[in-house]
């Protein structure tokens, strides 16, 4: 049964990386990008929104929230990486030659799973959360945004789907407990 699932998953990969064109290459090379110019104004943006919901107070508590969210993501990403120790697809020797990699270097040995999957995922829904009621088309846009984000893994060459599938399910977790510890500790607190 894992044998199968990991054959597919494999099977999976090699198809939809090799939907990939050396004409949208630099699109999604420039998406998977953790701080680019489409990056830093949503990040802006959603500071902005945030002091202008919340207060000053509220968004300190907010920015410490979100680092502690994406130091969780990041190191249970590294946990998970060393403890199951399953190559990227650019470090497998079976797939090196028949597949596209986009980025100039494969990055770490292990790709299981998608950090940057997980962290996209958590800031989507840590913000669709706590904005679902004043803007509506924030979650959808978010989604979105973090689902692209998580495909371009694949697309580059460096996550299997099951990577980015493992951590958009574990960002979507660790977001919407973070949006609920940061609802609990702001309670007391006036803007």
């Amino acid at each position: 049964m894992v044998d199968q699932l990991v054959q597919f998953d494999r099977d999976l990969f090699l198809f939809l990386n090799g939907l990939g064109t050396e004409s949208w290459d630099g699109f999604w090379l420039y998406l998977s990008q953790k701080f680019s110019f489409i990056t830093i104004p949503l990040y802006a943006f959603l500071l902005f929104i945030s002091y202008k919901s919340f207060g000053a107070k509220k968004t300190g508590v907010l920015l410490v929230t979100i680092a502690l969210m994406i130091t969780c993501t990041d190191q249970l990403g590294n946990f998970f990486k060393y403890g199951v120790g399953r190559f990227r697809p650019c470090h497998d020797d079976d797939l090196m030659n028949v597949m596209r990699l986009v980025k100039s270097r494969c990055g770490g040995k292990y790709g299981y799973f998608s950090a940057h999957a997980a962290s996209s995922f958590a800031l989507a829904i840590f913000f669709a959360i706590l904005f679902k009621s004043k803007y509506k088309i924030l979650g959808p846009f978010l989604l979105l945004w973090s689902i692209s984000v998580s495909y371009s893994r694949i697309y580059i060459g460096v996550h299997f789907p099951l990577d980015v599938i493992t951590g958009l399910t574990i960002g979507g977790i660790l977001g919407w407990i973070f949006a609920n510890l940061y609802s609990f500790a702001t309670l007391k607190i006036k803007a």
